[in-house]
């Protein structure tokens, strides 16, 4: 066997814009805008933040403090810390590998897009229609196996040259260009208007940043006050905010995936991980804020409302084109900035997931990073082929235990994201602030801290043994329909 060559990263910077591209992918984007219009604007921001900065936290430090400890990926990581939870490593490791075919099968879509814009081809778009030209798209035959391959081309490069050359010097490149796009298009954003009905891209911001508590006490369905079911309403609008605000917060920081842990392992002994993570949790929310300035605003002025009950991919690709089409010659120009902004973001993720299966693969079999790689990538394929091919060839609408019906991308994304991921999360809990115990991660954190105290030691034991376990376990259920009555 050859002999395996992880690398690291060569400053805290690099690590940094590593962690946070991973953390910030098509869920802030697409996902974040829609669920704060949802429940309440500035009430689901304030939310999302306080759990970011408390749950998010924890999460995130144990799992790169784990990953810095046991300087290992996770398929080998738990089992160093505990025998008895060797595998949850493999868990861990699974869950990547589901999640980087099908996500793959999503960049190539946003490749094809942002080809198309930059290219000139935005025209033929809006005169197809966007949601023809995408449901056409998708359903051909071979086209979206195409643009597949290349953007898991694009991660397979970057991914062959290693930690230092290849991810780090990738996330430097990547991250400030996202941050320039992402400031340009807002700014852009915040002058729309439609004379037409009279709305202004300050209407839609208001909906966005302004906390309505009065939504609180409506009835969801009806969006009726009702002063007698008005504490009852409050109840459950909050707890589905809570659960809504925990659920984005949880995905988009890429906890139980395996990645905190993989670069965890990269980082040097000398880093001071709680800027670490405050570093990434402040990127990862900024990013999700300035994407929903960029969106919410827009969809309001062209849509109204109903227009902000839409998100995934019908808001990616069908609604925003639409909004870019009404833009005229600048539309043209936001939808190129916009689509290559979204590629970036979603590069950044996908290259920490297959990194993470290859990382495991080096750690495992001590194989060479191209021939893990390799390995990785033909596995992608595979996986990937049957995604493309389950809107063409193997089209079905099959049923999914949330009650709700989907083709073979979502019955992975379920599988990984609504089961597995909190599993694993989940279980990490139960390992660290159980049987590990929280004092194995808090002395790893201190290593770095230079002699300063780590005054939220406490914290992050609550958050480890009790809150995190109860909030997972609740995401779980509701996976499987039954907080339904929530709406």
């Amino acid at each position: 066997m050859e002999q395996k060559s992880r690398g690291g990263f060569t400053s805290k910077l690099g690590f940094v814009l590593a962690a946070a591209g991973s953390a910030v992918g098509l869920g802030n984007l697409w996902r974040f805008p829609y669920l704060a219009a949802k429940n309440g604007g500035g009430l689901f921001i304030l939310t999302y933040i306080i759990l970011a900065f408390t749950v998010g936290f924890a999460l995130l430090t144990t799992e790169i403090s784990i990953g810095r400890k046991t300087g290992l990926s996770p398929l080998q990581a738990y089992g160093k810390l505990n025998k008895k939870f060797s595998f949850l490593g493999l868990l861990a490791t699974i869950v990547p590998a589901i999640i980087f075919p099908y996500y793959c099968v999503i960049g190539g879509w946003v490749t094809k897009y942002a080809a198309t814009y930059v290219s000139g081809g935005a025209s033929g778009l809006y005169a197809t229609g966007s949601g023809d030209f995408f449901t056409g798209f998708i359903t051909s035959n071979f086209e979206p196996l195409i643009w597949f391959i290349v953007y898991m081309a694009i991660n397979a490069v970057i991914v062959l040259f290693g930690v230092e050359k290849g991810i780090e010097k990738a996330s430097k490149i990547i991250m400030p260009t996202l941050i320039v796009l992402i400031l340009g298009i807002v700014i852009f954003s915040f002058t729309l208007h439609d004379p037409e009905s009279g709305r202004t891209a300050w209407d839609g911001i208001k909906i966005y940043l302004i906390p309505d508590f009065n939504d609180l006490a409506k009835d969801a369905t009806t969006g009726v006050y009702v002063p007698e079911a008005a504490f009852g309403n409050v109840v459950k609008n909050f707890t589905s905010l809570l659960l809504d605000a925990f659920g984005q917060m949880f995905y988009s920081l890429s906890v139980a995936m395996g990645i905190m842990i993989t670069y965890g392992s990269y980082c040097k002994k000398e880093d001071n991980l709680v800027s670490s993570v405050n570093q990434i949790s402040i990127f990862d929310s900024g990013i999700a804020l300035l994407a929903g300035l960029i969106v919410v605003p827009s969809v309001f002025v062209f849509q109204g409302e109903a227009g902000l009950s839409k998100s995934g991919p019908s808001l990616m690709f069908v609604s925003l084109p639409q909004i870019f089409e009404k833009m005229g010659i600048a539309g043209t120009i936001i939808g190129a900035l916009f689509f290559i902004l979204v590629l970036f973001a979603a590069l950044t993720s996908s290259i920490s997931l297959m990194e993470t299966v290859a990382s495991s693969i080096i750690d495992k079999f001590h194989f060479s990073r191209k021939k893990a790689t390799l390995i990785t990538f033909l596995g992608a394929v595979v996986i990937g082929v049957i995604v493309c091919f389950g809107y063409s060839f193997w089209y079905a609408d099959i049923p999914l235990p949330n009650g709700a019906t989907g083709q073979i991308l979502d019955i992975l994304d379920f599988t990984a994201n609504s089961i597995m991921l909190p599993l694993v999360a989940l279980l990490t809990c139960v390992l660290v602030g159980w049987v590990y115990k929280p004092h194995g991660v808090i002395e790893e954190i201190q290593i770095g801290m230079n002699g300063k105290k780590f005054y939220r030691e406490k914290l992050l034991t609550v958050m480890l043994k009790f809150v995190a376990p109860v909030l997972l376990f609740i995401i779980m259920l509701q996976a499987f329909g039954v907080f339904n009555f929530l709406g």
